[in-house]
């Protein structure tokens, strides 16, 4: 076989792989670590350094902590004022020392913040995630992801097991949804309603709608990002579309937000249905990334067939490798998907092309606000 196509044979190493190996070898020299903490001018660095190394190895410690005050309801206790220490730990069954360790860590944190002796108050980022509900909602939900991750290597080869989060997410384990019932998918779909007011403003004050005639929401869930949808366009007709489980939830929250009369409601699965027509916008909030990259193409390809000429699609969730965000996002959502058992975070690229094989045309990225919570694109059919 000649050398140039063996598959044995070494790839030629570049510039640019020889300066990372050179600079990974010092990197890794302790020598060389002693001497940066020690230099003035590469102290600084030396410490983020380190402290960067060191959250890595504490995250797990820190999101338990978290964990702790969200199942306490430690934040909404603390929402009139600060506590004595001794009132925390009898409210919540714990020993004094115990709840002095956990707030002590949570005050670390920014959760909580000593306020005298033996006494705490709501710390900026307690305070912050009081604002929030969805945040603790989702740390609620964690205890499923970290059932899945209690043997990280069993998950990622694959092994048989019980996956704790696929349960959780049930539309990953039955595709065409019509055996779940509604409280098969009632857990996910409070979730999704906790967190969707943060999506939404993100979202809607990166593309505002006053301009469409009617809005299909995929994947609606409860019919809370039509609601927020709605409150910003009077003028909006809303269509939902969800599995058969799900649509007699949004029935009644649409009906409770006084929105009956101007929502069609339908029953389906992407998966195996069409989508209903009518609507001149269509958007899926956080719905491609819990999928593989085929379903994606034939969800785009039922979307791009729904629409008029010169529809739009809206797409809203958090993506990779973007301006402003975190790569924290590819972080947390390539294991959390790899334990839901389907979906990959994508960036605004690759969902360029798969919008460009499923037709559609003028593909924007708009700037939002947080683009950890979402990233929007919208793109023309």
């Amino acid at each position: 076989m000649p050398a140039a196509i063996r598959r044995d044979a070494p790839s030629p190493i570049s510039l640019s792989d020889r300066w990372r190996g050179w600079r990974d070898s010092l990197l890794a020299s302790a020598s060389f670590q002693r001497w940066a903490a020690a230099f003035p001018l590469t102290r600084p660095i030396a410490r983020r350094r380190a402290a960067e190394l060191f959250d890595l190895c504490a995250g797990f410690v820190y999101s338990q902590t978290l964990a702790a005050c969200v199942q306490l309801d430690l934040f909404e206790t603390l929402r009139a004022g600060p506590r004595d220490l001794a009132a925390l730990a009898s409210r919540a069954a714990i020993p004094d020392a115990a709840m002095e360790s956990l707030c002590e860590a949570a005050c670390a944190l920014q959760l909580l913040e000593r306020r005298g002796a033996a006494r705490y108050g709501l710390g900026p980022l307690g305070a912050a995630l009081l604002g929030n509900p969805g945040i603790a909602a989702m740390v609620r939900h964690h205890a499923a992801l970290y059932a899945d991750l209690g043997d990280p290597l069993a998950l990622l080869r694959g092994h048989d097991r019980e996956r704790h989060l696929a349960h959780y997410w049930p539309y990953a384990l039955d595709h065409g949804g019509a055996a779940l019932t509604r409280d098969d998918v009632a857990p996910y779909t409070a979730l999704m309603a906790a967190s969707q007011p943060m999506i939404a403003d993100v979202v809607l004050a990166a593309y505002p709608l006053a301009g469409h005639r009617c809005l299909l929401d995929v994947g609606g869930g409860d019919g809370s990002f039509l609601a927020a949808a709605a409150r910003t366009a009077p003028q909006l007709r809303l269509q939902l579309f969800d599995l058969p489980g799900v649509v007699g939830i949004a029935r009644e929250r649409l009906a409770q937000a006084g929105l009956a009369d101007r929502a069609t409601i339908t029953a389906g699965s992407f998966h195996d249905d069409p989508l209903p027509a009518g609507a001149d916008v269509i958007s899926l909030i956080r719905v491609v990334h819990d999928h593989d990259d085929d379903a994606v193409a034939r969800l785009l390809a039922k979307v791009r067939a729904a629409l008029p000429e010169g529809g739009v699609l809206l797409l809203g969730e958090p993506m990779r490798d973007m301006d402003g965000g975190s790569d924290g996002v590819a972080a947390y959502f390539e294991i959390y998907l790899r334990a839901m058992g389907q979906g990959r975070p994508r960036s605004a690229a690759r969902l360029r092309e798969l919008l460009s094989m499923a037709g559609f045309s003028q593909v924007r990225v708009l700037r939002t606000r947080i683009p950890l919570i979402a990233s929007v694109i919208v793109a023309k059919s």
